[in-house]
């Protein structure tokens, strides 16, 4: 049965009268109401209408249950992304507790509806310099890696290394933590997405400070060469130009994105790991 219509049970005193219904269209909602006038009498015809147009639907999320979500379920997602790693046998390597945090949080915001089982998860690792690729987008339950790139991170988290992070305005650190990707727009750095921070206190207030992914020249290879580093943001995960698009098209409208770091502070704060 369409989810969005429920079962409803209407009772008085005396009678009880269980109508099960899915209503597709205007035109046949219409018609169903005129024979609930015609079947039952003008008061419940009334009570159903109201019942049907106050019901404001839940956006439908496929998602797994519960008891889907277990240890097993996530060492098998694991071991099958680390296969996808060797076989790409990348330069710079995924840190094992950022693997691990990452999938335990996107199978948790599974479970919670907040995001499909056909969405990508993203992984973005600090324990690792801004000289090195530090970006992963991978498919879960293919365990393929769909994308590896430069990432920048905030001016005022660190040079090299990203070591200090806040969810404060204008702060132009990083915050870590499981964020939600939303919607595209064009902005002063071009095509960029919008992201929802999903953990409160740590990074809820991303969208307020504008922390967006978009492309930068700063977070360009190049830049490397002639600094040593990548530039820094004002707190926005930038990437570099020639992949920026490609990746926002990838992951936008609502795939989990995580960002890591190696803080005691972070993995005991986070609500989404505690669940673990």
């Amino acid at each position: 049965m369409n989810t969005l219509f429920p079962r409803f049970e209407l009772r008085n005193l005396s009678t009880c009268f269980t109508i099960d219904y899915t209503i597709h269209s205007p035109k046949k909602q219409s018609q169903y109401l005129l024979l609930m006038l015609k079947k039952n009498g003008f008061i419940l015809a009334i009570l159903i209408s109201m019942a049907l147009f106050s019901y404001t639907p839940i956006r439908e999320v496929s998602s797994v249950t519960t008891s889907t979500i277990s240890g097993n379920l996530e060492d098998a997602i694991i071991q099958k992304i680390k296969k996808g790693l060797l076989e790409k046998n990348f330069e710079t390597p995924l840190s094992e507790e950022a693997l691990n945090h990452g999938v335990s949080g996107y199978l948790n915001l599974i479970q919670s509806g907040l995001i499909s089982p056909n969405k990508p998860l993203t992984i973005i690792d600090f324990s690792l310099p801004s000289s090195s690729k530090r970006l992963w987008t991978i498919d879960p339950l293919k365990g393929s890696i769909l994308h590896h790139t430069y990432v920048a991170h905030g001016r005022n988290s660190g040079n090299l290394m990203a070591t200090k992070f806040s969810n404060t305005n204008s702060s132009f650190m990083s915050s870590l933590g499981f964020y939600l990707t939303a919607e595209t727009y064009y902005g002063k750095h071009g095509y960029s997405l919008r992201l929802d921070g999903l953990e409160e206190g740590l990074n809820d207030n991303a969208r307020k400070r504008a922390i967006v992914i978009h492309g930068a020249e700063y977070a360009n290879p190049e830049f490397i060469q002639k600094a040593g580093r990548l530039g820094r943001s004002l707190g926005c995960p930038a990437l570099p130009m020639d992949v920026y698009e490609e990746i926002i098209n990838t992951i936008k409208d609502e795939s989990c994105l995580f960002i890591y770091a190696p803080q005691e502070k972070y993995i005991s704060s986070s609500q989404l790991l505690a669940k673990k």
